[in-house]
């Protein structure tokens, strides 16, 4: 990958250009514009510091007191100008970066949880930590985009401005300094480009895999300490740094390079600009100040023209966090491809019933076939039980309910996404308040306290708002409650709504049976039809079906009076 490659910057347009074309575009191009107005103004103010650098110097030279005194004068004036504009010109930059950082992770955001996205990316090997693309590289983004926009704008207008300053002095000048800048530009792209590039996309990658293995062990630390298990996980997360740590050693080594081509490049233009103009100066045809203000000309349009070797560095670092935003971008805005063109995915169908017809249930790699032409229908208040062995496909099935599995083919009536609740064996707990948890997935704050303490009590959690301080009180409820409070807190949020239809995956795993009989029972009575996945022959009477998978593709209907639990 090159900084000069036509793909890269195609890539970089898609992801930036809709900022400046859509919604928000007058604010984007009106904070734009006042950086132009900014830049003009520093650019002059450049112009005008130079020449009375040169002006007081000449005069010291010629040791003319009063010329002197009249520049530095003029530079103080210029310096009482120039700082408020300097200092403003950074407050406008940083605002609209804000801004447009807001607006694109805003745009990511909705397409991350459209569509189950954020589900879907699960499974996508192609991106690895979404998370840290939306978080990180997004600002990234924005913050070098304009960095380097500015900074090319800057060095536009000051290759005119001092150009004109430099081509006064000398003509020589100027040709020397078109053939050096475009030698060091050379060299810098064809000599460090496709390294640098591609070093940078694997550091931004081995850093997200470091830090992802490091939350992985907080967010399971209970887990890992039951089993002691520390060591592995230490073995694990060294690993990952040390992937980290040897690719950084590679890109500095490879920095140490163009460093040293870059500190050559500079310095030598200290001393090229007064060696070309020196024999004009010893003869007096020049005065000390014009070669100052020559020297300052020269450094400030071979910065205006040396934009890539001066900053190849950042450039390669943006050019990789492109790919990897772009690579993201690619997959949200349209479902993810699951299939090829010749395999075909089960089919949805939303309306009032739940059914499936002739429904082939594969592995997400079309490899194995867990369930083969299933073909029933779960009639309100006509519950349905599924039983099999571990690995039968029982889970998926229900995932394939949801519309989370599409391998296979087939069709699947569902109902309404509001008339079906989905209850798993680890309940989710929202970041929030107890009051957040009894509500979610919805908030309708209408909802009295009262019902919702009773919710509790239905829940056989009636003093857990008194113990834990209220129902607005916000903790971390994965380590607060235990994993059978768990599940009984995500049964109140069934018993609450209230849905036509409830599907539960081992959701009473972690509960003795006088607990799964209470909430059953009062689901039931709540004129809830339910699809359960289950082990125990206790929950057997709160369904009229039960299908039983066998592991090799075929399955068994019975209905559940007859049904004979295996011993």
């Amino acid at each position: 990958m090159k900084i000069a490659d036509r793909h890269l910057w195609q890539r970089f347009l898609a992801i930036a250009t809709p900022y400046w074309r859509e919604d928000e575009r007058w604010r984007a191009r009106g904070l734009l514009a006042l950086l132009v107005l900014l830049l003009l103004a520093q650019t002059q103010f450049a112009v005008l510091f130079i020449r009375q650098t040169g002006e007081f110097t000449s005069a010291l030279a010629a040791h003319d007191a009063e010329r002197f005194w009249d520049a530095i004068t003029f530079c103080l004036v210029l310096l009482f100008a120039a700082v408020p504009i300097n200092a403003f010109y950074y407050y406008v930059r940083d605002t609209l970066g804000i801004h447009w950082r807001r607006w694109l992770t805003d745009r990511f955001l909705k397409s991350y949880f459209s569509n189950r996205h954020f589900y879907e990316l699960n499974a996508n090997a192609v991106i690895d930590n979404p998370d840290q693309r939306v978080a990180e590289d997004i600002n990234t983004f924005t913050q070098r985009s304009l960095y380097f926009l500015l900074i090319l704008i800057g060095s536009l207008l000051q290759l005119v401005a001092f150009s004109a300053v430099l081509w006064s002095i000398s003509h020589e000048l100027v040709y020397f300094l078109i053939f050096y800048a475009a030698a060091g530009t050379m060299v810098t792209v064809f000599v460090f480009g496709k390294v640098l590039i591609g070093l940078n996309f694997q550091q931004l990658r081995r850093e997200a895999d470091f830090r992802f293995g490091l939350v992985r062990v907080r967010e399971n630390a209970e887990s890992i300490a039951f089993y002691r298990g520390e060591a592995q996980e230490l073995r694990q997360v060294r690993q990952r740094f040390a992937a980290a740590f040897d690719n950084f050693r590679r890109l500095i080594r490879k920095q140490l390079s163009l460093n040293l081509f870059q500190q050559g490049y500079n310095l030598l233009t200290i001393v090229i600009p007064s060696a070309i103009i020196a024999p004009r100066v010893l003869s007096g045809e020049l005065e000390v100040g014009s070669a100052i203000q020559a020297a300052g000309a020269f450094a400030a349009v071979l910065s205006a023209i040396s934009l890539i070797v001066e900053n190849f560095e950042s450039l390669s670092r943006f050019a990789a966090g492109i790919d990897r935003l772009n690579t993201l971008a690619r997959v949200l805005p349209v479902v993810p491809k699951r299939r090829k063109v010749e395999q075909s995915v089960i089919k949805s169908v939303e309306g009032g019933r739940l059914a499936l017809e002739r429904v082939t249930l594969q592995t997400p790699n079309y490899e194995r076939v867990l369930v083969r032409e299933l073909t029933l229908n779960i009639a309100p208040g006509e519950g349905l039980l599924i039983v099999g062995e571990s690995g039968s496909g029982k889970s998926s099935l229900l995932r394939a309910i949801a519309g989370l599995w599409y391998s296979g083919h087939g069709i699947i009536f569902r109902p309404r996404p509001e008339d079906i609740l989905f209850l798993p064996q680890q309940p989710y707990m929202l970041l929030g308040s107890l009051r957040a948890q009894l509500l979610y997935p919805n908030h309708d704050p209408t909802i009295a306290d009262a019902e919702l303490l009773a919710l509790l009590r239905r829940a056989n959690l009636p003093d857990l708002a008194e113990r834990v301080g209220g129902l607005d009180v916000e903790m971390d409820w994965e380590k607060l409650l235990s994993f059978g409070e768990r599940q009984r807190l995500a049964f109140a949020r069934a018993l609450l709504a209230q849905p036509r239809f409830a599907i539960l995956d081992e959701a009473t795993s972690a509960l003795d049976v006088p607990n799964e009989e209470r909430l059953y029972r009062q689901l039931v009575a709540g004129r809830t039809t339910l699809v359960s996945v289950g082990h125990r022959a206790s929950v057997l009477k709160y369904h009229t079906q039960v299908l039983e998978l066998v592991g090799d593709g075929s399955w068994k209907l019975y209905s559940a009076k007859d049904y004979r639990w295996a011993q």
